[in-house]
């Protein structure tokens, strides 16, 4: 059970593909070690035919010598005096070459270290035989990797075709529980607005009314954010240091007594190009996170900080921290370190910063028992 966890069908593709590749390395390792042998014996029939025509005499039939030389069409072959002297070769094109006697001594020093050369013996003098891999050999050689690099090749396009048909899965989930969330909210919503204006008739109730009112207008911009998921937004040119300090403004007022919300910004305006309902929101959600984390106490610092191409905003808070374990996972849509909630909400604003912002939402740091970081950062 520990492992299956870690287990799924990419992990089972891939080892599935792995299997494939070892096993045909391994046949075709035989193969080329069967066919090697061959090429050895083939040589060696070679220089005894050669030896044999070198030796025989005049009345000897000499057919077959011949038969056995000629039929060698395939494997390279020098045949070499004393000092590497070249006397002859066969099966080497040397077409196109400008300097054969150095092409062919290259030839001849890397068919040394390949094979172990052969010795013929006439009788009056010493000759060598030397050999390289024919061309069926060498392709049979590099076949596994050829094959390797295809079934790499196709794994990337499998895994590929099939997490974007995952998107396009989410995409469609997300878009349709946010459109449904969004005309759910709308009816308790036009009520809520209804009962607010009797109430505004008594002045006992002004102040009550006053932040109730507040409320009701945060929660039809919820109901407004969620309608807007899944359409493309219009981003317009906001002061982020007014939006960022009207959020914490508003996430001050309804967090525990212990809890600080700071704000560090620049004094001067800040314009970013941002949506500004679905921004507020990844912020807001957070900040939420991040009270979360703490219990009840600590701090939390919006930090914003700039460069000539980018606007980074970072959220820091006094928390628990993440596991180092959890970090990968803490933007997978489900994924939750809560007891209640559906774990949507990190995904949500991953996916409205990337998506509609063109930038990047990631935990930049996190530490058990002093609290998490997480960054956004959007192009200027």
């Amino acid at each position: 059970m520990f492992m299956r966890q870690y287990l799924n069908w990419k992990t089972y593709l891939i080892l599935v593909a792995l299997a494939i590749v070892s096993a045909t390395l391994l046949y075709t390792s035989a193969l080329s070690k069967r066919l090697a042998k061959e090429e050895r014996r083939n040589v060696e029939q070679f220089a005894k035919a050669v030896q044999f025509l070198a030796t025989a005499s005049q009345n000897q039939d000499l057919s077959f010598a011949f038969a056995i030389v000629d039929s060698n069409t395939t494997i390279p072959i020098f045949r070499a005096g004393g000092f590497d002297s070249i006397l002859d070769y066969k099966n080497i094109d040397t077409t196109g070459v400008k300097d054969v006697h150095k092409f062919l001594q290259r030839k001849l020093a890397r068919f040394k270290q390949e094979h172990v050369g052969i010795v013929v013996n006439y009788g009056t003098g010493l000759e060598y035989i030397y050999y390289g891999d024919s061309f069926l050999l060498r392709q049979l050689t590099f076949f596994p990797y050829v094959e390797l690099g295809i079934i790499l090749l196709f794994l990337v396009v499998v895994l590929i075709a099939i997490s974007s048909a995952h998107r396009s899965i989410q995409n469609q989930v997300w878009v349709g529980l946010s459109k449904e969330t969004a005309h759910q909210l709308g009816t308790p919503l036009s009520a809520l607005t209804g009962w607010l204006e009797l109430l505004k008739g008594n002045k006992e109730n002004e102040e009550a009314v006053a932040e109730m009112e507040k409320d009701l207008n945060r929660l039809m911009l919820v109901a407004d954010r969620f309608g807007k998921v899944g359409s493309e937004p219009q981003l317009h040119q906001e002061n982020l240091t007014e939006r960022l300090r009207q959020i914490v403004d508003y996430m001050q007022k309804r967090a525990p007594r212990k809890v600080i919300i700071s704000l560090h910004a620049p004094e001067q305006e800040l314009l970013v190009a941002i949506s500004s309902t679905l921004f507020d929101w990844v912020i807001e959600n957070l900040i939420r996170n991040a009270l979360d984390a703490m219990e009840g106490q600590g701090r939390i610092d919006v930090k914003v900080a700039t460069t000539p191409s980018q606007v980074i905003v970072d959220v820091s808070d006094t928390g628990k921290g993440i596991p180092r374990h959890q970090l990968s996972k803490v933007f997978t849509p489900g994924f939750s370190t809560k007891k209640r909630g559906w774990g949507l909400g990190l995904s949500l604003s991953r996916r409205i910063i990337r998506q509609y912002h063109h930038g990047s939402l990631t935990v930049h740091q996190s530490e058990i028992g002093k609290g998490t970081t997480f960054r956004v950062v959007l192009r200027r």
